[in-house]
């Protein structure tokens, strides 16, 4: 199952090290000056889950977390949130993903900002599965999930490893794409483009299996209106720049389907199949 993940987000069949170098060139065509790049230059590819950058520092303000603390990224991607929360709030970030071209990115993106930002010690990335991380038993303060689960066949396991790595009294922050319809959802979508590694959960699931896992639910937000707007405007740009693309957009990590995404995303949601949540769960 994960080799068939790693090559939906970055074929194997790719030369390796080169998505790094790709998207240094759009941020040049795309007018971006490399030796003062923000956080934000990056934002319209290494913040591609609903909401954004926003939905992240929505969910990020909801808890105390102290400038120092440790989180996990799980499921890093090319390291967006990293770099936003490090820059923002000063915490530790670690990332980890599976795929590795992402870790190389993720580092290469870090490096063009972090010695401007003041971040170059609150972040690392390492490549490996989530389901088994390098980390050490309660050594973070945070976990920090933006829609991984819907990749994620072993759940339990996964929220049994999230607690694991956690502090008593930890947190883990989901932000995750749910089921909830009974029929099937189009594809492709940012997840998947078949079934093969499409295991969506209900949020009643999801909650069960956090629950058994040795965590207590401290928030809950039903986010599918608001998703079902920030996708609808996702089609909206895609729709009016198809003829002229930008030289930054997701198709730099997701070939065309990156177009079709506005679409199949919000048909999905708007049939009642989709839904979108943010919650905070305590460690028992």
């Amino acid at each position: 199952m994960e080799e068939e993940v790693k090559e939906h987000y970055f074929s194997r069949k790719r030369p390796p090290g080169k998505l790094g170098d790709k998207i240094v060139q759009a941020l040049k065509e795309a007018g971006r000056d490399l030796n003062r790049l923000e956080i934000k230059d990056l934002s319209v590819i290494d913040q591609l889950h609903t909401g954004g950058f926003q939905a992240t520092l929505d969910l990020i303000n909801r808890v105390h977390l102290e400038p120092g603390s440790v989180i996990l990224d799980a499921g890093c991607g090319i390291g967006g949130s990293s770099r936003l929360l490090a820059d923002r709030f000063k915490f530790r970030m670690v990332g980890v993903d599976i795929v590795d071209e992402f870790i190389l990115t993720a580092d290469c993106l870090t490096k063009l900002i972090a010695d401007n930002r003041g971040i170059s010690d609150l972040i690392e990335f390492r490549q490996g599965s989530i389901l088994e991380t390098p980390l050490p038993d309660g050594s973070n303060d945070a976990v920090l999930s933006q829609h991984i689960l819907m990749n994620i066949k072993e759940k339990q396991l996964l929220f049994r490893e999230f607690n694991r790595v956690l502090k008593p009294g930890g947190v883990l922050l989901l932000h995750e794409v749910v089921k909830t319809g009974n029929g099937n959802i189009d594809f492709p979508v940012p997840w998947a483009d078949n079934h093969n590694i499409s295991y969506l959960s209900t949020w009643d699931v999801l909650l069960k299996g956090c629950k058994k896992a040795g965590f207590e639910l401290v928030h809950f937000l039903d986010k599918t209106e608001h998703a079902e707007k920030w996708w609808i405007k996702v089609r909206q740009i895609t729709e009016k720049f198809s003829n002229n693309p930008r030289p930054l957009g997701p198709h730099l990590i997701f070939g065309d389907n990156g177009n079709l995404f506005g679409k199949t995303m919000t048909f999905n949601i708007q049939t009642g199949q989709l839904g979108v949540i943010e919650a905070i769960l305590k460690k028992i």
